[in-house]
């Protein structure tokens, strides 16, 4: 693709940035038939082709985005199906946080709607804040006809109520032998909404050897507020992790920083390209981006210490968005869910976005709405008793349109290697236990990509949580 940019509009970093993704973009357009936005609506400008154009056209412009351009960006899922299927590797989704801060930046939305998005971004990345505002919206769910139609959707996506929010914070040491010693990301609404997912994964490894460590001063990774086009505010939270972190390194050395949440993981794995231009902290962003691992490359099949016995348990496993496209990871947690005795049945159309993609089922309800039951159809087609994903904004989407019971990977792992039942499996009938055979890793499997270096810049951010 041609490319207009002034001298003195490619002397910004960012619009360099972006001129660089846009010539690399030839227009073949594999990537539409896999565009969840383009494949439901047949809209070019709804398509990672038309929003290029659209993004290239309003950069070299200049000045402020018209709102039919700001629109068809907003309604990216930022999914990175796209990415996955490029002939020529375009880095769409680079090139779409680049649009989004523009945006940010230089476009005066609607009231409503700015009042909207700052109450998102500044709720749901601070877990007492989150804690609090899921009190009002249940307060206001009797009013609910009276609200505004996204406040409305805000309403219903509440919880009815909120499980004690256990702290973890400190050191939790190895079971036998270290072998590793991590430092684990807590994550934000992970840690009111469903704190068992890092209590799980804390038992999981520290039982395989693993000790666990969890910074008091480590917070949000920044995630969700950089795909709202926030990078200021996402910058100033990670700086606080990356601090914390890196503290950890000198102090007692880590082997890993161990993300469960991936939406989180893609963007720990970017943070050398996030910091480039602190001087204050590229070099510590570098290194933690390079030890950056998804909880499932922690440990490996044959590593898992299993019982006798296993529960024959028959699992959808959902491919979250920014673990099977922007981190290139499927093959693991199918592995590990196997050697744990799972049956693991693969969902139809596995590449599409479930329709969570972080702030998106807030911001752009319909849409969201629409993927999620078109995703939910295709679990229970797989006549599975529950489902399992990496990403728990996915679990809490899917399971507004189907009552299966969701679970993260490593609740089901934990629970295999000894830990408790999941809460969520308690309203399910299980078989009975049953002897446990050797499940079958086959040998031929492709390995998955393994972690980028921090100076190779990073894997590509996704808009997940």
């Amino acid at each position: 693709m041609k490319t207009a940019f002034t001298a003195v509009q490619l002397a910004d970093p960012g619009i360099a940035a972006a001129d660089g993704i846009l010539r690399t973009c030839v227009h073949y357009g594999f990537c539409t038939a896999v565009c969840p936005t383009y494949v439901l609506t047949r809209d070019e400008n709804e398509a990672p082709r038309g929003r290029i154009d659209l993004i290239r056209a309003m950069l070299e412009r200049g000045g402020r985005p018209d709102a039919k351009t700001v629109g068809h960006i907003d309604s990216c899922l930022s999914c990175n199906a796209c990415m996955t299927t490029c002939a020529v590797d375009v880095d769409y989704l680079h090139l779409a946080d680049i649009a989004r801060s523009y945006i940010e930046e230089n476009y005066r939305r609607p009231l409503g709607d700015r009042l909207l998005r700052r109450l998102v971004a500044r709720t749901v990345a601070d877990p007492a804040r989150f804690s609090r505002m899921t009190l009002l919206a249940r307060l206001a769910r009797p009013f609910r006809a009276l609200l505004p139609g996204r406040l409305r959707t805000l309403v219903d996506l509440a919880p009815a109520a909120l499980p004690p929010m256990p702290d973890l914070t400190g050191t939790h040491p190895a079971e036998g032998a270290r072998r590793m010693r991590v430092a684990l990301l807590q994550g934000c609404v992970q840690q009111a909404l469903a704190p068992e997912i890092n209590a799980a994964t804390v038992r999981l490894l520290t039982r395989h050897g693993i000790e666990v460590v969890v910074p008091a001063e480590a917070g949000c990774c920044g995630a969700f507020t950089l795909h709202m086009g926030k990078a200021d505010m996402a910058r100033a939270a990670a700086a606080r992790t990356v601090d914390a972190w890196h503290a950890e390194l000198e102090r007692g050395g880590l082997d890993a920083v161990v993300v469960n949440a991936s939406g989180c993981g893609t963007v720990v794995k970017d943070y050398a390209r996030l910091f480039a231009n602190d001087p204050a902290r590229s070099g510590k962003a570098a290194a933690l981006a390079a030890i950056a691992r998804d909880v499932t490359e922690l440990l490996a099949p044959d590593d898992l210490r299993l019982p006798d016995t296993t529960v024959p348990l028959t699992v959808a496993y959902h491919d979250a968005c920014s673990l099977q496209h922007a981190q290139k990871i499927r093959n693991r947690p199918r592995a590990l869910l196997r050697a744990a005795g799972v049956d693991v049945r693969d969902v139809p159309e596995g590449h599409f976005c479930c329709g969570s993609a972080g702030a998106y089922n807030m911001l752009q309800p319909e849409m969201a709405g629409a993927l999620g039951r078109r995703k939910a159809g295709h679990i229970e087609s797989t006549g599975a008793a529950a489902v399992a994903a990496g990403n728990l904004g996915c679990l809490a989407q899917l399971a507004r349109f189907t009552g299966l019971p969701m679970l993260h990977t490593v609740e089901l792992l934990d629970w295999a290697t000894g830990g408790p039942l999941p809460e969520a499996l308690k309203r399910v009938t299980l078989p009975p236990p049953a002897a446990r055979a050797k499940a079958p890793v086959p040998a031929s499997a492709p390995p998955e990509s393994p972690p980028p270096s921090a100076s190779a810049g990073g894997t590509p951010g996704a808009a997940i949580w």
